[in-house]
C-alpha cells in the first residue's frame, strides 16, 4: 500500500497540526516541549499551535493512549495519530452516537480498519470472520461476491432472518443489504452490538444483533493539504485440493458392474483405453486471479471547518470455475461543513456498478460427469447426449461458448445531515438517507446448444428486472450535562421512519429460432411459449426511541432505553410493539479498596436486562393470497384466481428477552486486557406454520406458537508480550460459545425444515428439546454379508447381499422416517480466532488462524458418489467396495441401489471442525523520511 501526502516544508519557529485518534479528532489532547513547561492542549477539533525551536521535541499524549515524541527540524505542520494505551478507553461507535469502551453498559465488540484491511476480501462482512467474538461467520460458496451466513449469539428465529440489522453511516440498510456495494478500504471502524442494552436503540430491527459500519473521513489530514492514498493489490486463487475419485478404469468397471446387477447392458463394453478420458477439473476450474485497486483523496480546510474523502475502487475477481467472476466499480465522497460554531452539515455518497457472471459451468459439472462423457461428436459438433444415463447432457464447454448469464447491478446510498447545537449541552440532528437499486439479468440458451438439439427444441431466453427505492429518516435531540463533581447525564430522544418499495418483472421467451439478438429481441421467439410475470412489494416502518446514560462518580453507570416500532407487515392492532431495556456497569478499579493493588489499570463488571424484536415475516403475510387457477368455462379451460393460503390478522413480533453479565479487565499497566461475556436469550412467538383442519380448505396456516433459547459465553484476550523501541509482539485470542435449543413447536415434537425429493425424507429437522436445527436419518451399519443374515433380520423391505444396511430402529422390518435418529448439528461448540502480530524497526509480521470445533456438515453428495448408482462419479474408497471377492467391506457393492433405497443416514454427515489460516501478512515499510522522498507520508511493501 502506498500512501502519498503534499506536505510543505519550511522553517518556522510555530509548528501546527491536529490530533486525533480512531479516526476522529482529540480535543483537550496534550502537546508539550519535551524538558520545559511550554506547550498547549488542542481545541474542540484537535487542532493545536505551538511556538518552538528547532531541533527540539514534542511530546503529544491524551489518557488512555500511548504517547509519542517528535523531533522536530523544519516542520511546521505535523499531524499526530495516537495508539491506544488501554483498550477500555477506546472510543466506540454505538447507536446514534460514539462513547468511550469504559463507560458502555453494554456488550459491544470492535473490529478496526487495520484488520479489515489485513484481509483481502471482495465483501467485508468476509474479513469479520473470527475477529468478533459471539459472532459466526459462515461463507455461503466459493463464488466471487458471494454472501456470508452471519449469527450473533445464535439465532432467534426459525422462519424469520436471523441475519444481524446493518447499519451504514447511521443509515438502516436493512438485513439483507448486498455488502459487495461497499469498498471495505473506506471503512474506519466496525461495531457489532451483541446485548439488549446495545441493541434496543434499534428496537424490532435489531433482535438478531446489529453490525454498524463508519467509513472515512477527512479529519485527519488538516490544513489544506490534500491526502492522496493509492492502495494496490493482486492476488491469485488457486484450485483446491479435490477429492480422491474413482480412475477412469475403475469407474468403467463400477458403472458396469452395477449395469450388470439390475441386468442391464454394459454402457462400456470394450477396453477402457478406447473410451474418453476427460480430465473434468482441469476442464472447468483453474486458477484465478484478484485484481484491487483503491484510490482516495481527503483532506480538511486550513480552519478545519471542512473535510472530505473521496476515493474510487476497481475490484476484479475471476472465478475459479470458468465463466464466473465478479467486476466492481465503487466510488464514495463524504463531505462534513461547519456552517458556524453551531451548525453544522454533511454529506454521504456511495455509488456502485457491479457486473457479475453467473457461471455457465459448475464445480457440481466437474465433480460429477464421469470422465468417458464426450465433449465432442464425431463430426466436431458438441455432444449432447449422455449415453450412460440415456438422456440429454448439459455440456460445460458448450455452456461457456455459446451461452449467457450476468446480472449488472446499480446502487446508489445517501445521506445528507443538518446538526444543531442551539446550546452546548444540546445537539439537534436530522438525516435524510435515500437508496436506489437497480439490477438486471440477462440470460441466454443458444439454440445451437446440443442438448436442446438432441430434444429438437429451440433457443431460450429471459430478462429480469429488479428495481427497489427506499428512505430513511433519523431525528435525534441529545443532552448532556454534569451536576456537580459526582453526576453525569446523557438523554437522547429521536424518531425514525423508513419507506421501501421493490418491483420485480420477469420476461422468458422460448422457441429462438437465431442468436443473431441473444436476449436483446424476445419478441424473436414462439408467442404461445412466453412466459410474463411481474411482482410489487413494500412496508413502512415508523419508530420512537429514548436512552438515558447516567453516571455516578464516574464508577457508576446506568442505561435506560427504550423503542416502539410500528410496522406495516402487521394488521391493525398489532403494528406496534415496545421494547426497553435497562443496564449497569460498576468500575471496581476506581473504588478506594483498589488504590493500593498494581495488578489491575481498569476493572469494570456490568450486566444488561431487555426485550427485542423480529418481524420475521415479510410484507402481506397476514393477508389471504390468490394464486392463479385454470377451470373450464362453456368448454373452454380459463385461466382463474383461487384462494392459495388463509389470512391470519393476529400475527405479532416474535420477542426475544436477554440477559448479559459481563467482566472487563485491564491488567498489568495495560499490558493486558480482557472481557468474559455471559448471556442467556429467550425467543417466543415463533411464527411457524401449523398444521389446521383440512375442512378449512387449507393443511397449514402461519401462526404465533413456539419458543427457543440461546445461551453462551464469550471470551477475548489481547495481550502486548513485548513491547522495545524495535521490536514489539502483540496477540489476540478470542473464544465463543453457544447453545440453543427449542422449547416449543406450538404442541408438536418436530418440523422436517428440509424435504429432500429424493431421500424421500426429511434430513434437517426442528426437533423440541434439540439445537436448531438438527441433521437426522438412520444409522448407517455397513453391508449385508450373507442372504442368511438378511432372512434373520426380519426385515420385509428388500435387501440384498452386499447392500447398504440400516438400523432398523422400531423394529417393523421397514426402513423409514420413523427409524431416524440426531445425526449431528451445524452450530460449532466452540468458534476462536487467534492472531499473532510482529514488529521488527521497518518490518511487520502478522498471521491468524480461525475455526469452529465440534460442528457436523451434511454432505449430500454422499447419496451420488458413495451409495447411488455408476452414471456418476464415485470417491476412490469405492475402489474397495462389496465384491463376491471381497466379501468382508462395508462400502456397498455396485448397483445395490437398485435393490435398497438410500434414505438420509449417518455417512452424510461429516465433523466441520476446522482451523484456517486466514491471513498472512509480511510488509517492509519503507523509510522514506531517509529517502527524500519530501511529499510521501508513508509507503509499504
Amino acid at each position: 500500500m502506498l500512501a502519498l501526502c503534499c506536505i510543505g516544508i519550511s522553517s518556522a519557529q510555530t509548528v501546527k497540526g491536529t490530533v486525533s485518534a480512531d479516526g476522529e479528532p482529540l480535543p483537550g489532547a496534550s502537546v508539550l516541549v519535551k524538558g520545559t513547561s511550554n506547550g498547549t492542549v488542542t481545541d474542540f477539533d484537535g487542532n493545536y499551535s505551538v511556538n518552538l525551536n528547532s531541533g527540539t521535541t514534542l511530546i503529544f499524549s491524551y489518557l488512555g493512549y500511548a504517547s509519542k515524541e517528535v523531533v522536530v527540524g523544519k516542520q511546521t505542520q505535523i499531524n499526530i495519530i495516537l495508539e491506544q494505551d488501554n483498550q477500555l478507553d477506546e472510543i466506540v461507535v454505538i447507536g446514534y452516537g460514539t462513547q468511550k469502551k469504559s463507560d458502555l453498559t453494554g456488550s459491544v465488540s470492535s473490529v478496526s480498519a487495520k484488520d479489515i484491511a489485513a484481509v483481502p476480501v471482495s465483501r467485508v462482512d468476509q474479513a469479520l470472520q473470527g475477529r468478533a467474538a459471539g459472532v459466526q461467520v459462515t461463507q455461503t460458496s466459493g463464488a466471487p461476491g458471494a454472501g456470508t451466513v452471519i449469527r450473533v449469539r445464535g439465532g432467534n428465529s426459525i422462519t424469520g432472518s436471523n441475519e444481524p440489522l446493518w447499519v451504514i453511516d447511521g443509515i438502516v440498510v436493512g438485513t439483507n443489504f448486498n455488502l459487495n456495494n461497499i469498498n471495505s478500504n473506506d471503512i474506519k471502524s466496525i461495531e457489532i452490538l451483541k446485548d439488549a442494552s446495545s441493541i434496543a436503540i434499534y428496537g424490532s430491527r435489531g433482535a438478531n444483533g446489529v453490525v454498524l459500519v463508519s467509513t472515512k473521513s477527512g479529519t485527519n489530514a488538516g490544513s489544506g493539504k490534500p491526502q492522496i492514498s493509492v492502495n494496490m493489490y493482486t492476488s491469485m486463487q488457486l484450485v483446491p485440493e479435490l477429492p480422491n475419485m474413482l480412475s477412469q478404469a475403475e469407474q468403467i468397471a463400477f458403472t458396469n458392474e452395477s449395469a450388470t446387477f439390475r441386468s442391464a447392458a454394459e454402457p462400456f463394453p470394450n477396453d477402457p483405453s478406447t473410451y474418453a478420458n476427460n480430465d473434468w477439473y482441469d476442464i472447468i476450474l483453474n486458477d484465478a486471479p484478484i485484481h484491487n485497486a483503491d484510490v482516495s483523496v481527503s483532506g480538511s480546510s486550513k480552519d478545519g471547518n471542512v473535510n472530505y474523502y473521496n476515493s474510487l475502487n476497481y475490484f476484479n475477481q475471476k472465478g475459479l470455475v470458468v465463466s464466473s467472476g465478479i467486476e466492481k466499480f465503487i466510488f464514495r465522497s463524504n463531505l462534513d461543513i461547519k456552517l458556524t460554531d453551531n451548525l453544522k452539515t454533511g454529506f454521504r455518497l456511495n455509488y456502485s456498478r457491479i457486473n457479475q457472471d453467473n457461471g455457465l459451468a459448475s464445480f457440481g459439472n466437474a465433480f460429477a460427469t464421469l470422465s468417458t462423457q464426450p465433449i465432442y461428436n464425431e463430426d466436431g459438433t458438441f455432444n449432447g447426449f449422455d449415453d450412460v444415463v440415456g438422456a440429454p447432457f448439459s455440456n460445460p464447454v458448450a455452456n461457456v461458448a455459446l451461452n449467457t448469464n450476468e446480472t449488472f447491478t446499480n446502487n446508489l446510498l445517501a445521506t445528507a445531515f443538518l446538526e444543531y447545537s442551539p446550546a452546548a449541552n444540546w445537539v439537534i440532528r436530522s438525516t435524510f438517507s435515500p437508496e436506489f437499486n437497480n439490477t438486471k439479468q440477462n440470460r441466454f440458451t443458444s439454440s445451437q446448444s446440443p442438448d436442446l438439439l438432441v430434444v429438437g427444441d429451440l433457443g431460450r431466453a429471459s430478462v429480469r428486472t429488479l428495481a427497489s427505492q427506499g428512505w430513511n429518516n433519523e431525528n435525534t435531540v441529545q443532552y448532556q450535562s454534569d451536576f456537580g463533581q459526582n453526576h453525569s447525564v446523557t438523554a437522547l430522544a429521536g424518531a425514525s421512519f423508513q419507506k421501501v418499495s421493490t418491483e420485480i418483472t420477469l420476461a422468458e421467451a422460448f422457441g429462438i429460432t437465431s442468436d443473431a439478438t441473444g436476449f436483446n429481441n424476445l419478441a424473436n421467439s414462439d408467442p404461445k411459449r412466453a412466459v410474463v410475470s411481474s411482482d410489487y412489494t413494500g412496508f413502512q416502518i415508523a419508530s420512537f426511541f429514548g436512552r438515558l446514560n447516567y453516571s455516578y462518580k464516574d464508577k457508576y453507570l446506568l442505561t435506560l432505553v427504550g423503542r416502539t416500532d410500528g410496522s406495516s407487515v402487521f394488521a391493525a392492532g398489532n403494528k406496534y410493539e415496545f421494547y426497553p431495556s435497562i443496564a449497569g456497569a460498576w468500575k471496581i478499579s476506581e473504588e478506594p479498596f483498589m488504590k493500593d493493588q498494581d495488578v489491575f489499570k481498569d476493572l469494570k463488571l456490568r450486566a444488561s436486562y431487555g426485550k427485542s424484536g423480529n418481524q420475521a415475516i415479510g410484507p402481506y403475510r397476514t393477508l389471504a393470497l390468490l394464486t392463479e387457477a385454470n377451470t373450464t368455462l362453456n368448454g373452454e379451460e380459463v385461466t382463474g384466481l383461487t384462494l392459495g393460503r388463509p389470512s391470519n390478522p393476529k400475527l405479532q413480533w416474535e420477542t426475544t428477552n436477554s440477559f448479559d453479565l459481563a467482566l472487563e479487565a485491564s491488567i498489568f499497566n495495560g499490558r493486558i486486557f480482557t472481557e468474559l461475556n455471559y448471556y442467556y436469550k429467550k425467543t417466543n412467538d415463533l411464527l411457524l406454520d401449523v398444521s389446521i383442519p383440512r375442512q378449512t380448505g387449507f393443511t397449514s396456516q402461519l401462526q404465533n406458537v413456539g419458543s427457543l433459547e440461546n445461551k453462551g459465553w464469550e471470551f477475548l484476550i489481547n495481550t502486548k508480550n513485548i513491547r522495545t523501541d524495535n521490536f514489539s509482539w502483540n496477540s489476540t485470542l478470542s473464544l465463543s460459545a453457544n447453545r440453543n435449543k427449542i422449547l416449543d413447536l406450538g404442541g408438536v415434537d418436530f418440523i422436517d425444515v428440509t424435504v429432500d425429493a429424493i431421500l424421500g425424507s426429511g434430513n434437517t429437522r426442528l426437533i423440541v428439546g434439540e439445537s436448531v436445527p438438527v441433521f437426522t436419518g438412520v444409522n448407517y451399519l455397513g453391508t449385508w454379508k450373507s442372504q442368511e443374515e438378511i432372512d434373520a433380520s426380519g426385515y420385509t423391505d428388500p435387501q440384498v447381499v452386499g447392500g447398504p444396511k440400516f438400523e432398523d430402529l422400531n423394529g417393523d422390518g421397514i426402513i423409514s422416517t420413523e427409524d431416524n435418529v440426531v445425526l449431528g448439528d451445524p452450530t460449532p461448540d466452540l468458534i476462536f480466532g487467534f492472531e499473532n502480530s510482529f514488529s521488527y524497526k521497518n518490518w511487520d509480521l502478522s498471521f491468524y488462524f480461525q475455526g469452529t470445533v465440534g460442528n457436523e456438515v451434511y454432505n449430500l453428495r454422499t447419496r451420488n458418489h458413495y451409495f447411488n448408482r455408476g452414471e456418476t462419479t464415485k470417491f476412490a474408497e469405492l475402489a474397495d467396495r462389496w465384491t463376491p471377492e471381497n466379501p468382508t467391506s462395508n462400502i456397498p457393492r455396485a448397483g445395490a441401489d437398485s435393490v435398497t433405497n438410500t434414505p438420509s443416514n449417518s455417512e452424510y454427515v461429516e465433523d466441520g471442525s476446522h482451523v484456517r489460516l486466514k491471513t498472512a501478512r509480511l510488509a517492509y515499510n519503507l523509510p522514506v523520511d531517509k529517502l527524500g522522498f519530501g511529499s510521501v507520508k508513508n509507503a509499504t511493501i
